[in-house]
């Protein structure tokens, strides 16, 4: 029951923040981009480089995977193994992500429950391990700008069927923001106006006027 008396300034714990969330990449890789029809490739591209430059900025623990990638898929997108140099992939034969044991190990051993998801296709690769993930007890959160399926409808679709059985579709600029949430903290106040300025189109342009009108610590 609501009572005035226990509200307060205080974030809900809804929310992500560095120490509650991890993030799991799954198979952006090329013969996953080249079926996909839902949206731009280019920017799917752009979502996902600037979801992990997101991850890396507040040491959000990481999951990189992919899916037959020598004998089908090819390699993991290299801007995104880029933003994590040497760190391990996982391949995976099964298109269900939590169906190997080493991808949720993985994300087991990090001891957050906020699961923040993305790639490729969204109505296979994405919605099964998302199902898969709520159905033992975690808090998904698929970053549909980061994800991409092979028509609209598909990628529609899924994002759908991830809702009603409760995900929370978000896109990677209000990850970023939302793990940022005070400009305050200085600490990472300048790692993220340098991904939006880099990945966040009109967002980012609006971020360099400001710093050069109004001087370099604008807030975003």
């Amino acid at each position: 029951m609501f009572s005035a008396a226990n509200v307060q300034a205080a974030p809900s714990p809804d929310l992500l923040t560095p120490d509650n969330s991890v993030m799991l990449f799954v198979d952006h890789q090329p013969q996953m981009f080249f079926g996909t029809g839902s949206g731009d490739r280019t920017s799917i591209i752009n979502a996902t480089v600037g979801l992990a430059k997101s991850a890396k900025a507040f040491n959000v623990p990481t999951v990189l995977t992919t899916v037959a990638a020598e004998s089908f898929s090819g390699p993991i997108l290299p801007q995104l193994a880029g933003v994590f140099p040497g760190q391990e992939l996982i391949d995976r034969t099964t298109m269900n992500a939590w169906e190997d044991s080493r991808v949720v190990e993985a994300i087991k051993a990090t001891g957050r429950r906020k699961l923040i998801i993305s790639g490729l296709w969204t109505e296979v690769c994405i919605v099964l391990p998302v199902l898969s993930a709520l159905g033992q007890g975690y808090e998904v959160y698929v970053v549909a700008d980061a994800s991409g399926g092979i028509t609209p409808e598909a990628h529609e679709h899924a994002v759908q069927r991830m809702v009603s059985a409760g995900a929370v579709p978000v896109t990677w600029v209000q990850v970023l923001l939302e793990l940022q949430r005070d400009w305050a903290r200085t600490e990472t106040y300048l790692p993220v106006m340098d991904i939006v300025k880099e990945h966040g189109g009109a967002y980012g342009l609006g971020v360099v006027y400001a710093q050069s009108v109004i001087g370099a610590h604008a807030a975003g």
